[in-house]
């Protein structure tokens, strides 16, 4: 007999969409009902749970039909493999043949997080049945709202303001008025420590009003041992019960599912548009296509802008991500619909035809200025040159990526927002180009600058020093001796050594050019 107080596998999946779990087999009319989710350890013998969701963790197409008819032994209702892009269609086959619902999962999807879902969406299907769909957070702001009996937001771990209730009578004060307006919890001492408080405790809590405040109850949304924000209720009049804790502590399943969809669906979103872009940097043949996707024509002059965290500590990576939010959002104001997309580190965004460079270089000094506002670390940005359309949008992504290497080169104290097209750092981006290309010519003698540094590292020596600073001032060797703080005749010792240990004369000019470059570039990418 089916347990009619297990989820049912189809509810399951409505709760999760299509774009986490896909059947491959065909669901049964019955209900099937689901009992948790395992996850398959190679070293263990499954364990016969009945209705349980196995996640075939590690496990290839080829091992798969093994498992499968060991999960059909335990009793399982389904099996959740990732094919990344195998033939599935004998599993299939065999699967329908045992009973057993196959399902496959997104493959960029961690399992980790796949668990997660698939445990939140049965404690939805069995706690709050009747939730708001999935991603409407605004919707299930106002049913928590309404169920507990205070205003109530939802934030993400940095005190985002991802959504609000609005129902009729229901108090705000003045710090939670300022929030939603700015869409960010103000900063101050006192919130800090309600939410230090907040992420130590796996219980909901009190909180005691804020001068100018009112009290609030609060509890973190968590998955596992992640912590995926926190809900916030307002009680104005000090009289949420003890039920309405309960309530609020019921929900707290059913907003991790709705937290970790809305992030699966962003991290698919931002894979989609990275694939887009990336294929109109290096196919033309796929404009046409790409072009109708993201709502641009093709034959409109288009120019490409460049941003990058100019850090290289662990909060590049995760700033990263949060500047491609920005990005996309204050472009899309501007432009509507477009390409935004962060590859390898870089955030590149299509500006479309229109606006003059002047105006495109405005608009992104002013993303550049609040993003650096934003995220705390410093930001570079550099616009491409305007191309007459999208089929020749990769020159005007080389030459952003030749200003943005450029002002990462710039010598001098790092600014904390740094801005600019071709044409204000030609020079630097002009040596850029020059590093890629003499990097590309393995056969160049590596005399010529790089085997000077190696030299210098292995033996203690400072030729490399010596020879740019000569170079640097017109081959006049009192000013390199002024530079470097030496004797000029320790500059001629040096100099005469080195043209003896590297075979070189500095006295041929396409030498002395040759050299400079090399010496120059030394620190630049493949040198």
């Amino acid at each position: 007999m089916p347990d009619s107080a297990a989820p049912d596998l189809g509810q399951v999946l409505d709760e999760l969409g299509p774009a986490l779990l896909r059947p491959l087999t065909v669901l049964p009319e019955r209900p099937v009902p689901v009992s948790g989710v395992l996850v398959f350890e190679r070293r263990a013998a499954l364990p016969p749970v009945r209705g349980a969701i196995l996640l075939a963790v590690g496990v290839t197409m080829a091992q798969a039909p093994e498992l499968l008819g060991a999960a059909a032994e335990a009793g399982h209702a389904c099996l959740v493999v990732k094919s990344f892009a195998e033939p599935v269609t004998e599993l299939v086959a065999l699967a329908q043949h045992c009973g057993v619902v196959l399902l496959a999962a997104e493959d960029s999807v961690p399992w980790h997080h796949l668990g997660a879902l698939i445990s939140s969406a049965l404690a939805a299907a069995a706690r709050f049945a009747r939730a708001p769909g999935i991603g409407d957070l605004f919707a299930l702001a106002n049913a928590i709202a309404a169920m507990v009996g205070g205003a109530t937001v939802i934030e993400d771990p940095r005190r985002r303001i991802l959504a609000y209730s609005t129902v009729p009578g229901q108090r705000i004060d003045e710090g939670r008025r300022q929030g939603i307006l700015g869409r960010q919890v103000p900063a101050g001492p006192d919130y800090d420590e309600q939410y230090r408080a907040l992420a130590k405790d796996k219980r909901l809590r009190r909180f005691p009003a804020l001068p100018g405040g009112l009290p609030r109850l609060g509890i973190a949304v968590r998955a596992g041992g992640e912590q995926l924000g926190s809900i916030w209720v307002v009680d104005a009049e000090d009289h949420l019960d003890p039920a309405a804790e309960q309530a609020l502590a019921d929900v707290a399943d059913t907003v991790a599912l709705h937290l970790l969809a809305a992030r699966t669906a962003l991290d698919a979103a931002r894979r989609g548009a990275a694939d887009l872009v990336r294929r109109l940097f290096g196919d033309p043949d796929s404009v046409i296509e790409v072009a109708r996707q993201l709502g641009l024509d093709p034959n409109q002059p288009v120019a490409v802008a460049a941003f990058a965290i100019a850090a290289e500590d662990v909060r590049a990576a995760h700033a990263a991500t949060r500047l491609a939010d920005l990005v996309s959002l204050h472009c899309e104001a501007h432009h509507g619909r477009q390409g935004c997309a962060l590859l390898d580190g870089t955030v590149y965004a299509l500006l479309p035809g229109g606006p003059s460079p002047p105006a495109h270089r405005e608009l992104v000094a002013d993303i550049a200025r609040r993003a650096h506002s934003a995220l705390r670390v410093p930001v570079l940005a550099a616009v491409g040159s305007l191309v007459p359309g999208l089929r020749t949008i990769a020159r005007s992504r080389a030459d952003a990526d030749l200003v943005l290497r450029a002002l990462t080169d710039r010598p001098g104290p790092a600014e904390p927002c740094q801005v600019a097209t071709l044409a204000e750092v030609w020079a630097g981006a002009a040596l850029a180009a020059l590093a890629q290309t003499l990097a590309g010519h393995e056969s160049l003698p590596d005399r010529l600058g790089p085997a000077v540094h190696a030299h210098d590292r292995a033996h203690g020596t400072t030729y490399a020093a010596t020879m740019l600073a000569y170079l640097n001032a017109n081959s006049d060797v009192s000013a390199a001796a002024h530079r470097l703080s030496v004797h000029p005749n320790t500059v001629r010792y040096r100099l005469s050594r080195a043209e003896q240990i590297f075979e070189l004369d500095l006295a041929d000019p396409d030498q002395r050019l040759v050299l400079w470059l090399r010496l120059r570039l030394a620190d630049q990418p493949g040198q």
